[in-house]
């Protein structure tokens, strides 16, 4: 895993959109316009009815899959839920966990999330570990704050052999869908501060190797100079991610900044 940050690491939230013929259609279209080129980990992350059909879709492609969302159980009477087993039977690499989403409306804390990592790392699966601010703790100036309680809490547990396998995304919340987006000295101030957070829990040599993406309003204007700041190594992508013209297009951009790092 630490391998992935000698180039930039892109992954597509579709979030509750696309029916199970547009998404293969789309994950056709991306697959179409990446061509198996090198240069980027590209990570496209449909609704949970889609993945195994979309898996089939990406086949002699570089193209990885991820669900987004996981249950910490691995069976049991636990109605609507999926575990990382099942996941990971339907092709899965990545999950998505702790998406501000997911602990705004379905009330995933600090501590599910810690769990729902752990599991996921059981299960020889990779977390990508959403965490990011709202817009009044930023105006507050507590956006470190923020930040550190949820590595710290969201991470509690995981050791140095571990963190390889997870994946950090920092995600303004003032800044997902709103069209608003951090600036690129903005974001790569926060992520400096992550590193060095996991530098204290793992040390410097884990923390350097260390998967770090910026998400909230991603976009192929602005991808190439957000990418380009030292400690971003790639995008969390939401709407940007549901087509494949602007997907690809950042893709490239991204492509780009890493030659310039």
């Amino acid at each position: 895993m630490n391998l992935f940050n000698k180039k930039p690491f892109i992954a597509g939230n579709w979030k509750l959109h696309k029916n199970i013929s547009e998404s293969i259609q789309l994950a056709k279209s991306i697959k179409q316009g990446t061509n198996k080129k090198e240069g980027a980990e590209i990570v496209i992350i449909p609704p949970y009815v889609s993945l195994s059909e979309v898996k089939k879709t990406l086949l002699k492609s570089n193209i990885l899959l991820g669900a987004q969302n996981v249950f910490w159980e691995e069976s049991g009477a636990y109605t609507g839920e999926i575990s990382p087993s099942m996941i990971k039977d339907a092709g899965c690499d990545f999950v998505i966990v702790g998406h501000s989403e997911r602990r705004q409306y379905f009330g995933d804390t600090d501590e599910r999330v810690n769990k729902k990592v752990k599991a996921v790392l059981s299960a020889g699966l990779h977390p990508i570990v959403c965490i990011g601010e709202t817009l009044e703790e930023r105006e507050n100036n507590k956006t470190m704050d923020k930040v550190r309680a949820q590595i710290t809490k969201g991470l509690k547990g995981i050791n140095q052999d571990q963190i390889s396998d997870v994946i950090i995304a920092y995600e303004p919340i003032w800044a997902i869908g709103t069209g608003r987006t951090a600036t690129p000295k903005q974001a790569e101030k926060v992520h400096e501060f992550i590193r060095n957070q996991l530098e204290e829990m793992v040390g410097k040599d884990t923390s350097s190797c260390a998967i770090i993406l910026y998400g909230g309003s991603v976009k192929p204007k602005n991808a190439f100079s957000l990418i380009k700041e030292k400690n971003i190594n790639g995008a969390l992508i939401g709407g940007a991610s549901l087509e494949a013209d602007s997907f690809v297009e950042i893709i490239e951009e991204a492509k780009k900044a890493y030659k310039e790092k």
